[in-house]
C-alpha cells in the first residue's frame, strides 16, 4: 500500500498540471453531492401545507425562530431584532414547532424565493401583530404624507426600525421612503397609488420594501403607545402672555369645560399642530411665529390656574396660557436642497473637534433649506442625511464648509468662516466619546481609566487654543460664535450665521429650527462619569490655553470666552 501511495505521489509530482486538474475534478464533484444532498434534504410538502391557506399563516402553537437574512459570508443578525422579525414575517420553510414536525410554506423554493415573497403584500398583511401594511402613497417634500418626526439612513434602514422608532414616540402610521427614509404621524394627508411604484428594497434589509421615489410603503401602527402621546411626552415651553391676535397666531381653538394637559395635547397631536397652548377652559393650537415666538416666558405662577378635570396641573387662564410642544413636526424648515447655482465663495463651518460642529450643521441646514458640505467625507453623516457629505468641498453646491483644519493654507482656501468655539472641557470629552463611541455614543468606561485618556487630553488640548487662535490670525472675515450662547439663545445666534451665509431666511423659518433644534445629531447630553476624568495637571494646561484664547479674542475687540470656562 506505502509503495503504490509513493508512486502516486511521484505521478503528481513529475506532473504537476495532472495534479490540479484532479484537484479541480475533485471539489467539483464535492460540490455537486452536496447540492444534491440540499435540495434531496427538503422536507416533503404534504398536500395541506402546500395550500394558500397553510403557506399564509403559521402552525398553530409553533414556535418561530427566524432567520431573517442568511446569506454565506453575513453571518446572522443580532438577536433582538431577529426575534422581533420573527413575531412579524413568520418562518421559513425549515423550521420545526414544538411538536417536532418540520414546516413549510409554499414547498419547494430556497432563499431567493423567501426574500421575493417577503416582497409580497400577502406576506406583509400577516405583520398584524406589529404594524398592518396598508398601501403605497404619494408623497412631496413640500407637502408630505405624514407629518410627525423623521429620520433618515442611508446604509442601514430596516421595515422595523421605522416602526419601532414611530411607534416609540406613539404614532400611528409609519412610512418608508427611497429605501432609507423613515417618516411618522398621526394620519395620511396624500393619495394611494399603485403597489409597483414602491419599488425600492430597504437599505439595510434585503427583501422587503420601503417605497420608491416620492412614494411611502406606509404601515398602520396595532401597537403604537397611547401613553407616548400624552403629555408626558410633549415638552413644556412654559407660560406665555395670550397673543394680541389670537385667531391668527394659534388658528385651532375648542372649547374644553373638563379641561386636562392631555386633553389638549392629544386635540393638538391629532390636528397636526406642534404648539398645544392651555387657556383655561380653551385649548389652542398652532404653530411658533412672529406672533407667539414663545420668546417672553412670564412667571409661571400667572398660568397657575388649576385644571378642572387634573388636580395637580396647571392650565393657564384667558390672559396667560400655559404651552406645550407636542410631538407634531414643524415640516416648515425640514425641506433641503443644493445651492440652485454655485456659489462664488467658500464659507467655512470651522470648530475644534467636539465643539458641536455637526449640530450647528443640522441648524444651518434647517435654517437655511441648503445642505452644508464638508473638508472631508464621513460615511455614518452621509448615511444619517448630510447629503453635501459626498460633494467635493470645493463643489460651490453646499452653503457652507465643515472644518477642523487649522493650517494656514488651509484656512486661507476659505473666503469667510463662522468659528465656533466650545469649553475646552467640554469639547474634549465630546471628542473623545466621537472617537470611541461614534457621533452620539460614548467612550467606554475603561478609556477614560485607560491610558487613552491622559494621552488624547496631552494632544488635543493644544490643539483647541491653536485652532481658534490660527483661524482669528489667517481668517479673511471669521464670525465667532460661542457653542454656549448658540445654546442659550439660539435664535439670535443662528440669525448671525445665516447672515454671514448671504441668505434671506424668514423669522418663522428661524422659530422653526428653534422647536427642531436638536434632530437625530445631537449627542444627548455627556455621560455623568463617578469621578472628574482631569487631573489637576490637565487642569492647569487648559486653563492657560484658556487665557490665551480670550485674550487673542478680546485684542480682535470680540467677546472673550464665556465665564463657565474657568475656574473649574
Amino acid at each position: 500500500m506505502a509503495k503504490l501511495w509513493f508512486k502516486f505521489q511521484r505521478y503528481f509530482r513529475r506532473k504537476p498540471v495532472r495534479f490540479f486538474t484532479f484537484l479541480v475534478l475533485y471539489l467539483t464533484a464535492g460540490s455537486l453531492v452536496f447540492l444534491h444532498a440540499g435540495f434531496v434534504g427538503q422536507p416533503a410538502v404534504s398536500q395541506n401545507q402546500a395550500s394558500p391557506a397553510a403557506a399564509g399563516a403559521p402552525a398553530e402553537g409553533a414556535e418561530l425562530p427566524f432567520l431573517e437574512d442568511w446569506h454565506l459570508g453575513r453571518g446572522f443578525r443580532d438577536a433582538g431584532e431577529t426575534l422581533s422579525l420573527a413575531r412579524r414575517f413568520g418562518h421559513g420553510p425549515w423550521f420545526k414547532g414544538k411538536d417536532g414536525i418540520e414546516r413549510t410554506k409554499l414547498g419547494d423554493y430556497g432563499g431567493g424565493a423567501w426574500s421575493r415573497a417577503l416582497k409580497g403584500r400577502a406576506v406583509r398583511e400577516k405583520e398584524e401583530e406589529r404594524a398592518k401594511y396598508i398601501g403605497c402613497y404619494l408623497d412631496d417634500t413640500q407637502s408630505r404624507a405624514l407629518r410627525g418626526v423623521s429620520f433618515f439612513d442611508y446604509k442601514k434602514m430596516t421595515v422595523f426600525r421605522c416602526q419601532d422608532n414611530c411607534a416609540e414616540r406613539g404614532y400611528l402610521y409609519a412610512g418608508l421612503e427611497f429605501g432609507a427614509e423613515c417618516y411618522c404621524g398621526h394620519k395620511i394627508q396624500a393619495a394611494n397609488v399603485s403597489e409597483a411604484e414602491c419599488d425600492m428594497e430597504c437599505k439595510g434589509e434585503r427583501g422587503s420594501l420601503c417605497g420608491g421615489a416620492n412614494r411611502l410603503s406606509v404601515y398602520r401602527l396595532q401597537l403604537a403607545q397611547e401613553s407616548a402621546r400624552r403629555y408626558g411626552s410633549a415638552v413644556f415651553r412654559g407660560c406665555f402672555r395670550r397673543p394680541s391676535n389670537l385667531s391668527l397666531a394659534l388658528p385651532v381653538t375648542a372649547a374644553m369645560p373638563n379641561m386636562s394637559v392631555d386633553k389638549c395635547v392629544d386635540l393638538c397631536t391629532e390636528k397636526e399642530y406642534p404648539l398645544a397652548a392651555l387657556a383655561g377652559t380653551a385649548c389652542h393650537c398652532g404653530f411658533p411665529t412672529t406672533r407667539f415666538p414663545l420668546h417672553e416666558r412670564e412667571d409661571e405662577q400667572l398660568c397657575a390656574q388649576k385644571c378642572s378635570a387634573e388636580e395637580f396641573e396647571s392650565c393657564g387662564t384667558p390672559s396667560y396660557f400655559i404651552v406645550y410642544q407636542t410631538q407634531v413636526q414643524d415640516n416648515r424648515c425640514m425641506d433641503r436642497r443644493f445651492l440652485p447655482a454655485k456659489s462664488k465663495q467658500l464659507i467655512a463651518l470651522a470648530s475644534f473637534p467636539g465643539a458641536g460642529n455637526t449640530w450647528a450643521r443640522h441648524l444651518i441646514e434647517l435654517a437655511t433649506g441648503f445642505y452644508t458640505g464638508s473638508y472631508y467625507f464621513d460615511g455614518s453623516l452621509y448615511n444619517k442625511g448630510f447629503k453635501g457629505e459626498r460633494d467635493h468641498w470645493r463643489s460651490g453646491r453646499t452653503i457652507c464648509i465643515k472644518t477642523h483644519e487649522s493650517g494656514q493654507k488651509e484656512i486661507e482656501a476659505f473666503d469667510a468662516a463662522i468659528l465656533l468655539i466650545r469649553n475646552p472641557y467640554k469639547a474634549l470629552m465630546a471628542e473623545f466619546n466621537r472617537k470611541y463611541g461614534g457621533h452620539i455614543g460614548f467612550a467606554a468606561h475603561a478609556h477614560w481609566k485607560g491610558k487613552e485618556w491622559p494621552e488624547f487630553v496631552r494632544n488635543y488640548a493644544p490643539w483647541w487654543a491653536t485652532h481658534t487662535l490660527d483661524w482669528l490670525k489667517f481668517g479673511k472675515k471669521v464670525l465667532v460664535v460661542h457653542f454656549e450662547d448658540l445654546k442659550q439663545d439660539l435664535f439670535v445666534q443662528l440669525g448671525r450665521m445665516v447672515r454671514l451665509l448671504g441668505v434671506a431666511v424668514r423669522e418663522d423659518r428661524l422659530l422653526c429650527v428653534e422647536s427642531q433644534k436638536d434632530g437625530n445629531f445631537k449627542r444627548s447630553g455627556l455621560r455623568k462619569l463617578e469621578y472628574d476624568p482631569y487631573t489637576a495637571d490637565m487642569q492647569k494646561t487648559i486653563q492657560a490655553y484658556i487665557k490665551l484664547v480670550d485674550a487673542a479674542l478680546k485684542g480682535r475687540n470680540l467677546t472673550g470666552v464665556p465665564d463657565d470656562y474657568y475656574p473649574r
